[in-house]
């Protein structure tokens, strides 16, 4: 098979030609595996498509039109209503967020515990102290005003998890830069229940230069190093 180990792009699969030799074409979308509710995604287009492969089979169809380049994955689920973010919203994300990166660091570390693999040695230790310290907040929802207050009195707490998201995201490639796709991931899973992330990204951009240095990412946490 001379499509074995032969990668396409999202949206495309391989198909051998009257050579046998291996080249790459739109997904039709018709032809994608069946999903389940769950497993539908919403388009920039408002529509919702069955999964990530019919959308980005779609998209791939599209090459050269307005519409294909236009069309990206917008969120997690099927289409919804999202309110518009206030002022006030979009002001306080940060703590809410800050709050959710250091846990979802002290749930891998706690994973850890029993069987290794999640975290390197080198972020087991960073963490630790972490997780220590953290038994002062019970998990679950808290009023603004106590994540406010931990993190003016445990700031040390929140500026390791701020880094680790953003090492996290800066893969493709590795520049300390932080591209429209290489966010995509983590705004597209997080709209649903947090609808301020797309205006707090953009507001994090601050010179609009559509990539979010590591500078402008931890200014928008509150994260002065």
């Amino acid at each position: 098979d001379t499509c074995w180990n032969f990668h396409c792009k999202r949206g495309k699969v391989c198909r051998a030609d009257k050579q046998g030799k291996p080249h790459c074409i739109c997904q039709d979308p018709a032809a994608c595996p069946p999903t389940k509710d769950y497993e539908h995604v919403c388009g920039t287009d408002n529509k919702t498509y069955d999964g990530t492969c019919q959308l980005f089979g779609t998209k791939c169809q599209l090459e050269g039109t307005k519409m294909g380049r236009q069309l990206h994955l917008d969120y997690m689920g099927s289409c919804k209503y999202i309110p518009p973010c206030t002022d006030y919203e979009v002001d306080q994300f940060p703590l809410r967020m800050r709050d959710w990166l250091k846990n979802i660091l002290i749930q891998y570390y706690e994973r850890d515990l029993n069987t290794s693999g999640i975290l390197t040695e080198k972020q087991r230790n960073k963490v630790k102290k972490i997780y220590q310290n953290d038994k002062r907040l019970v998990a679950g929802d808290h009023p603004v005003e106590l994540l406010l207050h931990d993190f003016e009195k445990n700031y040390h707490m929140y500026v390791y998890p701020v880094h680790w998201q953003f090492h996290q995201l800066d893969q493709h490639p590795v520049d300390r830069l932080l591209t429209h796709s290489e966010l995509a991931p983590l705004r597209a899973s997080l709209v649903p229940m947090e609808h301020c992330i797309t205006r707090f990204f953009q507001e994090c951009d601050g010179d609009q230069d559509k990539l979010v240095a590591l500078k402008e990412w931890c200014h928008c946490f509150g994260i002065k190093e």
